[in-house]
């Protein structure tokens, strides 16, 4: 090779770019009150789940916290995205982030009062989904306007981390408070952690959808009662075009068979105290490890850009977190445990980049933002759907059952569908077809 051929050669970058950081104080506000408020929100869902062992000592009303939060995700999420294109997104993200610290301020007047039901935080649990569902579609759509196109891949991967930063330090810190000072001191740090993300949406501009172009929903001229009829249209409009395009669908389906059949989340706390005779602080290292493993993934994925066989890559990904979770099911050792967690996370981030990826590339842009209502559902209600069933089939045999028997199903069912859609495998990013 010459010296002209050696210096042709692009360098493989390694680390997370920092350039919308640099260059938007507006974005930058906002990823920082999204970092905060991930860690407090990921100490909550500890605490909750935590709350709910200690007052029923039952794995399926863990579970049930899933199911009671992945229903709102599926009513709310398919119509974020149209909200978000109809109204002003700052409002909305402000008004969903409000909702939201309003709840966390409640879970800390609860803990004061005494007041210690499961109906109450099952609630509060389902409520928080209904916010989420609104501020996800909002919140993602203000970054294409606060950054140029070429940033936003950086973007996208800062963003990435700010959830698994949060799933990572977020249950680990919920872990140690509450079993140092209870609840109340959770939910609290919880409830001031939300005050940076309010103040990051109040000072951004104000984001009227843009009407100036056709986006698939009529001419955009209508108000009132037909622009509620253009937000059926759109998630409709929507679901028709992921139905007809497969490559799409398996990237959904995929990522299902792990999130729904091989989550052992809602299990940690009952799996802390029977395999490792632990405590709270245990919970907290079993939940932070996925995390850890995920953002490491993250961190160093600058070679993932030399792969074009993303279908494949997205198979292989999804079957290696089902094999590290069958394996965990089998571990009674603590830190053997925190390594193949760890490895599934890393797994999960590698289909995740992958899956958006082609959701990305795939789709026109006017059907992008339709199609963030699926991704929500699927992504964040996945999971939650996934805790439900962990929490029964482990309520029905064991824990152990549960989390061996799920990942093994992971890797079954993603090699039938595969098997059923064999063109995935041969889906190449230089040339995307949806």
């Amino acid at each position: 090779m010459t010296e002209t051929s050696k210096q042709a050669v692009p360098r493989t970058r390694i680390f997370a770019d920092l350039t919308p950081l640099r260059a938007s104080p507006d974005y930058r506000r906002l990823w920082f009150g999204n970092t905060v408020s991930w860690i407090g929100q990921g100490m909550t869902a500890l605490a909750v789940s935590l709350q709910v062992y200690d007052l029923t000592g039952s794995a399926f009303s863990v579970g049930l916290i899933g199911f009671c939060s992945f229903v709102p995700l599926v009513v709310f999420g398919l119509y974020g995205g149209a909200v978000a294109d109809s109204v002003d997104r700052r409002k909305l993200g402000l008004v969903s982030a409000f909702g939201s610290f309003v709840l966390s301020v409640a879970l800390v007047a609860a803990t004061v009062a005494g007041v210690e039901q499961v109906a109450f935080l099952y609630a509060v649990v389902a409520l928080q989904a209904v916010c989420f569902a609104l501020n996800s579609p909002a919140r993602s759509s203000m970054i294409a306007r606060l950054l140029p196109p070429e940033q936003l891949p950086a973007a996208n991967a800062l963003s990435s981390m700010t959830s698994t930063t949060g799933t990572l330090v977020g249950p680990m810190l919920g872990g140690l408070i509450v079993g140092w000072w209870g609840y109340r001191a959770a939910y609290t740090v919880d409830a001031v952690t939300f005050t940076a993300s309010l103040y990051a949406m109040w000072r951004l501009p104000a984001m009227l959808p843009d009407r100036s172009g056709g986006s698939g929903d009529g001419d955009g001229s209508g108000e009132g009662v037909g622009g509620a009829e253009r937000k059926r249209a759109s998630v409709r409009d929507g679901l028709r075009f992921l139905a007809a395009r497969p490559h799409l669908r398996m990237t959904f389906a995929s990522d299902l068979c792990a999130m729904v059949l091989a989550h052992p989340r809602a299990l940690f706390p009952v799996v802390a105290v029977v395999w490792y005779g632990g405590d709270a602080k245990t919970t907290g290292l079993l939940v932070a490890a996925p995390a850890l493993g995920a953002l490491l993934g993250g961190v160093f994925s600058g070679w993932l850009g030399g792969v074009h066989r993303h279908g494949l890559a997205v198979v292989l990904a999804v079957g290696s977190w089902g094999a590290a979770i069958a394996v965990f099911g089998l571990t009674r050792q603590l830190w053997l445990g925190l390594v193949f967690l760890a490895l599934a996370g890393c797994a999960d981030t590698i289909s995740m980049i992958f899956r958006n990826t082609m959701l990305q590339a795939a789709v026109p842009d006017d059907l992008r933002g339709r199609l963030q209502g699926v991704f929500i559902v699927v992504v964040a209600g996945g999971p939650r759907l996934g805790d439900f069933l962990a929490g029964s089939v482990a309520d029905l045999t064991s824990p152990a059952v549960a989390v061996t028997g799920g990942g093994v199903a992971c890797v079954l069912a993603v090699t039938l569908l595969t098997l059923r859609r064999r063109s995935f495998l041969h889906y190449d990013a230089r040339a995307p077809q949806p």
